[in-house]
């Protein structure tokens, strides 16, 4: 598929290819992206990065290059414009695009482009790259999450995914799909929590041409854009009531009407909802509807925060190093001794996702091929801030205070005092060796 507003290039490029590949779809309005990507099986993706707009910053191009992301995650897209520079072909890089061209080329080295991310070098970075996503983990807690993921993923059952920040709900969402029966359809996610009032409606049901001032063309929302497939709508806690109520009537009916429209449009969509507020909260019914909340809710899953998922840092730091490596040119780079140790004490309040970050900092950071302690820096974004001055009140003061106290409660019984603190006894000890409690 081509998408270009420029129907000159569209020609251009259909006439190169003819005796190339098998079709060429040529596309000027990227409106019509999705539609055609649940219609076709492309193999490849020249996406044009300026549309309308009269400023050629690119975003264009970005933001349709992450819709093609949402949708088929592992399809090449390559990247074209008249106006490149290199902090563009970067950012293009970093939102997943495969190569990035300018506009005009030469023929024969468009085809070597095209050539190039369709070989089977590409697609084995596009593979490890996509590793850093995977579901990593072999506690008891995972073991369990895996169990209940396999007895659910193949009903369409409506999920909802409870966890802390950086536990990792979206990957459980993406592998609830690609393990259930809808795997071949779209896995289309939509972030309800960073959508406005006003942008609710037109960005999960659509809108018509001329329904409000900029809708100067019919457009599809993400309901029809996943029918057939998976909707995965995070953030689900942060809606209004008055929304909550218009979703609800969607779930029930099985049908959406565009903004501007009066005529209702079927969907079959299989619902994965996310939330990072504890499930007895969603029973206040001051913020939430009890019926939407039992009908996004068949079943949950619990993602376990990374502080009891006991024996499984080493394994997501040697995986990201993995990954991280490979992408910074450090293919070879291994962890130390003191640099897993100091892993090991940390309580990571974010989550596998601080995890993940720490440890590409650090890939990026270290001098040679063994990451070493002091590689390793843990922003102070999620952890409880204290006075430098005040030692008393210093963040490892605070932890062996509390260790020392819930252990007296308990009689010294360690089993008990780990349940409190809500850590595992492994965990525990490392602490009461860390701070020399005897």
């Amino acid at each position: 598929m081509v998408i270009d507003d420029d129907r000159d290039v569209l020609t251009a490029v259909s006439l190169l290819l003819k005796t190339e590949a098998k079709e060429v779809i040529a596309e000027h309005n990227p409106e019509n992206l999705k539609r055609l990507l649940t219609l076709h099986d492309f193999h490849l993706v020249l996406l044009d990065m300026n549309f309308k707009s009269p400023i050629h910053t690119g975003n264009e191009g970005l933001f349709w290059l992450k819709e093609i992301r949402k949708i088929k995650p592992d399809l090449p897209v390559i990247m074209i414009t008249a106006y490149g520079s290199i902090d563009l072909a970067v950012r293009s890089l970093k939102e997943g695009a495969t190569d990035f061209i300018l506009k005009p080329w030469y023929n024969d080295k468009l085809t070597d482009h095209l050539r190039e991310a369709l070989g089977p070098k590409k697609r084995e970075v596009k593979v490890k790259e996509q590793r850093a996503y995977e579901m990593v983990g072999e506690s008891e807690e995972m073991k369990r999450l895996y169990v209940k993921m396999r007895k659910i993923a193949p009903t369409d059952a409506n999920v909802l995914v409870l966890g802390e920040n950086g536990t990792g709900k979206d990957l459980i969402a993406r592998a609830l799909h690609e393990q259930s029966l809808r795997a071949s359809q779209p896995f289309v996610k939509v972030d309800v929590g960073a959508l406005t009032e006003s942008l609710f409606e037109s960005e999960l049901f659509g809108y018509k041409k001329g329904a409000f001032t900029d809708a100067r063309e019919d457009r599809e929302g993400r309901f029809e854009a996943a029918h057939g497939g998976t909707l995965f709508l995070d953030e689900i806690g942060n809606i209004s009531l008055h929304l909550q109520t218009k979703l609800l009537s969607v779930l029930q009916n099985r049908q959406v009407m565009r903004l501007g429209s009066n005529q209702p449009i079927p969907v079959d969509i299989r619902l994965v909802c996310a939330t990072n507020i504890p499930l007895e909260e969603l029973a206040n019914e001051a913020r939430f509807r009890k019926d939407f909340v039992y009908r996004i809710h068949t079943v949950d899953l619990q993602a376990p925060p990374l502080r009891k998922r006991e024996g499984d840092i080493p394994l997501l730091a040697l995986h990201f190093c993995k990954i991280y490596g490979e992408k910074y040119g450090k293919p070879h780079v291994d962890i130390s001794d003191k640099a897993m140790s100091r892993l090991l004490s940390y309580s990571f309040p974010g989550n596998v996702r601080e995890l993940q970050y720490s440890i590409e900092r650090a890939v990026i950071m270290c001098e040679n091929d063994v990451l070493q302690a002091e590689d390793l820096i843990f922003l102070p974004l999620e952890t409880p801030r204290y006075s430098a001055t005040d030692h008393d009140l210093s963040l490892s003061s605070v932890e062996k205070n509390t260790i020392v106290k819930v252990i007296e409660k308990n009689n010294g019984n360690i089993s008990k005092a780990a349940k409190e603190l809500g850590i595992t006894r492994t965990a525990l000890y490392r602490r009461l060796n860390k701070y020399e409690i005897e």
